[in-house]
């Protein structure tokens, strides 16, 4: 057939013939087959069928003088002269021949399957999408379940019109290509039914940071085009590359979407949206062998891609779970065309200078600040009513909101997930954007000033007003590392991937308290004898929190894991120090749950605290919570690069004991690497380091306490603050003296504070006696690297 080509004859060679769409399916059924990836059969008609039409009507000169002089940012205009082109192409003829080759293709694929019509998507496909620096996703029109020759015959035609677009014509427009160097071809791909399961999209690169070791996968029940239009707010996996290639089942984050509506077929033809029930919302759409099967296809086809590209190629996947036969499909791939087009030399940072009231908070896209005033639009009838630089605030958007989105300062909506088409056009405008909000619309008022933050983690905030803030730009190919292990102090896994763009030599402290306050937010015991707790109010909190784990305490295990796991992926294969809980009595307290558990002291700062508590009764079985999320990151996601610290350890009998406990619950030193190092924060750590260095791997000065401790000063009291000096001689000689004994045992020794940033003289000091490794705060790295690196030189190292 003249314009007819199955998937099995396409490649990716043949772009400029079926599309970027069809040519990547086809690519993937010849050579990925074997592999176990799965694609839906079917055929592609030509982008010379788009053209068969166009010519045997006769209207590229009228399709011509309907554009001649287009003003994209006309929104009325480009209304009225889009629809008159759309119009011209789907009144026009259909050749007799096109017909009678579509009507044998569909009968071919129908008896393919052994059905007398088969269902089916017919998908656009333009010959210049998915090209690497300009993706066409989703500018020209799908049809889902389009059954019987009249409706595949209509639907082809109606894929034709779609080249014009208000969308696809302002697109083209502003990436500078020309309408008429642009056909369209156009797929029939037998329909998976995952309107009897569940749908999505997944990327082989962290869309908001670029972090490139890690797939990203999400999920909601029924069809695909909710999660795509941001209908929906879809569960979301983030699966690790690398410990997934070893065998390991390395699902390092799990997050629950709200998946409110789903899209399944219309008994009428087409499809229509329809509520989940509440059981449905409440538990994942998919498996954790889905996830991970998903995850090793995309594995396959980028590293397919990338081979043949001769370069990294990251890749966006659209998959759909047919619900009949419980297969996966990939029904879509295309190049990622936002982080992969990043220069990762240069490390653009923003930071708030002050804050305000939060209005609204939401899933933060990208890691920008805006400010601008608001201007709430329902439909993008009334995009005229939109001005430059404002910030757009939605329900949600689809492909029709561009022309308006290309304007905004950032946008803002009530609907949708990391992978939505907000979300996903707004990275590439380089525009920060906050979608999943919920009740954007209502909180926020047209007219009104504020600052959208993307700069603070994963949860994106609307503050009031225009706060001032700062960006940071820096270039990285001109840092030069020292020999000093510079490391992080991290403990949020929300900023963990931003974060691992900046020189570091892994986490030299991540902090456990974090994510237990943060994510978890439970005491662990109120999760283990949850059933005898008085406080009722908690128990009704607990209870929404921990909703679909039948075993309560499984929540703190798979959140703690999943959280350490996080950071422990972004600096992967280097180590990361994580330390055990380290909350004061007062601060467990305030967890829920926590008042039933916790003593009251008069001083917590030296009370019942750090290793103590571990072989403690009061607290023994929540340190055993800890201690089996850590094997979790270790055994079953494959993370060997955890280390473990104790804090607070005051006697070397209490470190023996600690590590006895540890071994309880499966955490052998030694054993799979496992490291364990003591924080050295206690005089007595520093007077007994022999003998701790006998039993530790390693040492991290907490300078803090030990200042505190060795100079007898409260450092929660403001009376005696003006005495707190770590360079004090009496903390130098500390730390002069932990670092001798240290190394006389073989065992390095780091320091987790801001002292060396704070204070060059005390680097220098550090770096004199040899200490192994700082452990800064992110934002302090940059400026350390380049003093450590003079400090060594100025001293011949």
């Amino acid at each position: 057939m003249k314009h007819v080509k199955w998937l099995d004859e396409i490649s990716a060679d043949d772009v400029h013939i079926v599309g970027g769409k069809n040519a990547s399916l086809g690519e993937m059924i010849r050579e990925l087959k074997d592999e176990g990836v799965n694609v839906p059969y079917g055929f592609a008609l030509t982008a010379q069928s788009y053209w068969y039409l166009i010519d045997s009507n006769n209207l590229r000169d009228k399709i011509y003088e309907v554009l001649k002089d287009l003003d994209t940012h006309d929104i009325n205009d480009l209304r009225e002269r889009t629809k008159k082109a759309r119009d011209l192409i789907f009144n026009a003829e259909m050749p007799d021949d096109l017909y009678q080759e579509i009507k044998e293709a569909y009968e071919k694929l129908s008896a393919y399957y052994n059905e007398k019509e088969s269902d089916v998507a017919v998908r656009s496909s333009a010959t210049a999408e998915d090209l690497p620096d300009a993706s066409f996703a989703g500018q020209q029109d799908t049809y889902l379940n389009v059954k019987g020759l009249d409706d595949v015959v209509h639907y082809v035609k109606s894929c034709y019109a779609s080249i014009f677009t208000e969308r696809a014509t302002s697109y083209r427009h502003d990436k500078n290509f020309d309408h008429f160097k642009v056909g369209l071809s156009v797929c029939v791909q037998k329909m998976a039914r995952s309107d009897l399961a569940a749908s999505g999209v997944m990327f082989s690169i962290d869309t908001e940071s670029g972090f490139d070791k890690v797939v990203v996968i999400n999920a909601s029940y029924g069809l695909g085009e909710n999660i795509v239009a941001g209908k929906v707010n879809p569960d979301e996996f983030i699966v690790f590359k690398p410990t997934l290639a070893e065998g390991y089942s390395s699902i390092i984050k799990k997050q629950l979407g709200s998946k409110l509506t789903k899209a399944v077929y219309d008994e009428n033809g087409g499809i229509k949206d329809v509520d989940t029930t509440e059981e449905e919302r409440y538990r994942f759409s998919i498996t954790d062998d889905d996830v991970l099967t998903l995850a090793k296809w995309a594995l396959k086809i980028e590293n397919h891609y990338s081979k043949r590209n001769g370069r990294y190629t990251p890749m966006d996947i659209e998959w759909a779970k047919d619900g009949k036969t419980g297969q996966l499909f990939v029904v879509q791939a295309r190049p990622e065309t936002v982080q992969s087009q990043k220069n990762l030399s240069v490390l653009e940072t923003y930071k708030l200078k002050e804050k305000s009231n939060v209005i609204v908070e939401g899933i933060a896209v990208g890691s920008k600040i805006a400010t601008g005033v608001i201007n709430v639009i329902d439909t993008p009838e009334d995009m005229d009513k939109f001005k430059e630089g404002e910030i757009l605030v939605t329900d949600m958007t689809d492909p029709d909101w561009e022309p308006i989105m290309k304007k905004a300062a950032a946008i803002i909506t009530n609907r949708g997930g990391r992978t939505c088409h907000a979300a996903i056009i707004s990275r590439e405008l380089g525009v920060p954007a906050i979608v999943g909000c919920g009740d954007a619309t209502e909180k926020l008022s047209s007219g009104q000033e504020v600052t959208v933050s993307c700069a603070e983690g994963e949860i994106g905030y609307v503050y009031e007003g225009k706060l001032d803030y700062e960006v940071e730009v820096l270039d990285l190919s001109k840092i030069e590392k020292p020999k000093t292990q510079i490391k992080m102090n991290l403990g949020n896994p929300a900023i963990a991937f931003q974060t691992a763009g900046i020189p570091n030599d892994g986490i030299g402290l991540a902090r456990m308290e974090f994510i237990i306050s943060s994510f978890i937010q439970v005491h662990p015991l109120a999760l283990i004898h949850f059933d005898e707790l008085e406080d009722k109010k908690a128990k009704e909190v607990i209870a929404e929190l921990t909703r679909g784990y039948d075993n309560k305490p499984q929540y703190f295990v798979d959140k703690l894991a999943e959280g350490v796991a996080m950071l422990a992926a972004s600096v992967y294969p280097n180590q990361i120090l994580v330390r055990m809980s380290d909350f004061k009595t007062n601060e467990y307290a305030n967890l829920i749950g926590g008042k039933e558990f916790e003593p009251d002291e008069e001083n917590p700062m030296i009370g019942f605290r750090g290793a103590s508590r571990y072989y403690s009764d009061a607290y023994r079985e929540g340190f055993a919570l800890e201690c089996k999320a850590m094997k979790k990151v270790r055994d079953e996601f494959g993370l060997t690069n955890v280390a473990l610290m104790i804090p607070f350890c005051r006697t070397p009998e209490e470190g023996e004991k600690v590590i006895a406990e540890m071994k309880k619950n499966g955490l052998v030193q030694g054993e799979n690497g496992l490291e364990i190092y003591v924080m050295a924060e206690i005089p007595s750590n520093v007077i007994c380091a022999d003998e701790f260095a006998e039993i530790f791997d390693g040492f991290s000065i907490g300078s803090n306490d030990l200042t505190q401790l060795t100079l007898g000063i409260d450092r929660d009291s403001g009376l005696v603050a003006h005495l707190f000096d770590e360079r004090h001689i009496a903390v130098k000689r500390m730390i002069q003296m932990l670092i001798e004994k240290a190394h006389k045992h073989g065992k390095p020794v780091g320091i987790c504070g801001q002292g060396p940033s704070d204070f060059p003289d005390f680097a220098e000091f550090l770096v004199e006696l040899g200490i192994d490794s700082m452990s800064l705060n992110p934002d302090s790295i940059m400026s350390t690297i380049v003093n450590i690196k003079k400090l060594e030189e100025k001293l011949g190292r």
